[in-house]
């Protein structure tokens, strides 16, 4: 029987599994899926986390649950053997070793993120770029707000109340619209503290926010934010981080106690050391129909890949291209299998959005049609709501959004990623040893 090998379980490889159990007869091929998390994030959700809108575990899908007929792997991928065509998985409990055979494997690692080797930035930075990163910054930033309620030090209450939010992008943009409803919601719990004290910096290197979509989209993201106290530091790179805050190019300076970090992506770093991973940032560059050229039944998709686009350059490693990208390589792995010709991967995006917090929104369309304020908050939200995997989920998300209208957010510090907690996650993984 033919083994195929989906490695990931973000949108394309979820995408890419699902279409494969529909195409393919029974007994023609065995799929197998191999991720490190047994769950799927609903990534542009994910900026709601951290302040408290939405449940960690509502915007998660299990990806057994997902699947119908795909065998399903918890592991890291720890090396491939092209000529043998062997993917090695350690596994994410115990560590033991598995070699698992394919005729064609689909890279769908994704990315992580990246911060360009700046001095500091590694070290005393928070990415958001999973669960467990935004479940971290909540913790955090609740903590500063422990500590600053009973600080005298006004340097450091200051330095406490101050959160750098560097980059401009949509994480970077969302992240800063729900923090300050998150602040303006909890604020009132931490009675020696003035509302007026809390800060929000949003640093972004480039001219405005939103870079690579329509001027109109930064510029009003930029004015809703602004109005509602975010301080905005434009052509503001990075130099460095330190303890006290954020050290930029120009010589200024940001004091903070929290720096959040949605500046960059990079490809996976497994990707970027296997001999195909020859593109941009050490992404596979794959042909067009998401093959890779000399490696037969080797496919990459999603933001590990980069995929040519007709018009020229390349498409965006956006979560819209994965899920579409997915179906396309599914497609060409059964035509492959049964000696039909492969097809290239077309698609022209919709269009992009973002929510600003306090009802707020903007949309880009196609044609060049720019939707802002509560209509395209309210399209955001209807959007992606019906994107998200799952009737619970949906039920549970749209749940969490009413209760939001009339409770405040929750103060409750759970420290869940601290050194016990993982202390006791080892114990136990080393009971089921036992």
């Amino acid at each position: 029987m033919t083994q195929i090998l989906i490695l990931g379980g973000g949108f394309g490889a979820m995408a890419a599994a699902r279409k494969l159990e529909r195409l393919l007869k029974g007994g023609e091929a065995e799929i197998t899926v191999v991720s490190y998390e047994n769950f799927s994030v609903f990534t542009p959700m994910l900026p709601e986390v951290p302040s408290g809108n939405l449940e960690p575990r509502h915007v998660v899908t299990p990806i057994r649950a997902q699947l119908r007929r795909a065998k399903f792997v918890l592991g890291e991928i720890v090396g491939v053997d092209f000529t043998e065509r062997i993917v090695e998985v350690r596994h994410a409990i115990d560590r033991t070793r598995y070699r698992l055979p394919y005729d064609h494997v689909v890279f769908a690692l994704g990315s992580v993120t990246s911060t360009f080797n700046l001095p500091g930035v590694a070290e005393r930075s928070l990415p958001l770029k999973d669960l467990e990163d935004a479940e971290r910054i909540r913790n955090h930033a609740l903590a500063c707000f422990e500590l600053a309620d009973v600080t005298q030090d006004i340097g450091k209450r200051r330095r406490l109340l101050t959160f750098a939010i560097v980059g401009g992008g949509f994480t970077g943009v969302e992240a800063a619209g729900e923090f300050t409803d998150f602040f303006r919601s909890i604020a009132r719990f931490y009675r020696n503290l003035d509302p007026k004290e809390i800060s929000i910096v949003l640093v972004e290197a480039g001219a405005r926010l939103l870079l690579d979509l329509p001027p109109k989209m930064g510029d009003y993201s930029a004015g809703a934010l602004g109005r509602r106290g975010v301080r905005i530091l434009l052509n503001a790179p990075v130099a460095g981080a330190d303890e006290n805050g954020l050290s930029l190019k120009d010589g200024r300076r940001v004091e903070s106690a929290t720096i959040i970090w949605s500046a960059g992506v990079k490809p996976s770093p497994l990707v970027a050391s296997l001999p195909i991973g020859t593109g941009r940032g050490g992404a596979i560059l794959v042909q067009r129909d998401l093959s890779v050229a000399d490696y037969p039944g080797v496919w990459a998709i999603g933001d590990c890949a980069q995929v040519p686009s007709p018009q020229g350059g390349w498409y965006p490693p956006t979560a819209q291209h994965a899920i579409r990208e997915g179906p396309v390589v599914a497609r060409n792995i059964v035509a492959t299998m049964r000696g039909a010709e492969t097809q290239p991967f077309r698609y022209e995006a919709l269009g992009m959005m973002a929510s600003l917090g306090g009802r707020r929104g903007v949309a880009g369309m196609r044609g060049g049609f720019v939707l802002t304020g509560f209509l395209a908050w309210f399209l955001w939200r209807t959007y992606y709501l019906l994107r998200l995997p799952g009737l619970d989920r949906q039920v549970r998300v749209a749940l969490d959004w009413t209760l939001g209208l009339v409770f405040p957010r929750d103060i409750s510090e759970l420290r869940l990623y601290s050194e016990s907690a993982s202390v006791k996650t080892e114990d136990a993984s080393g009971s089921i040893d036992a």
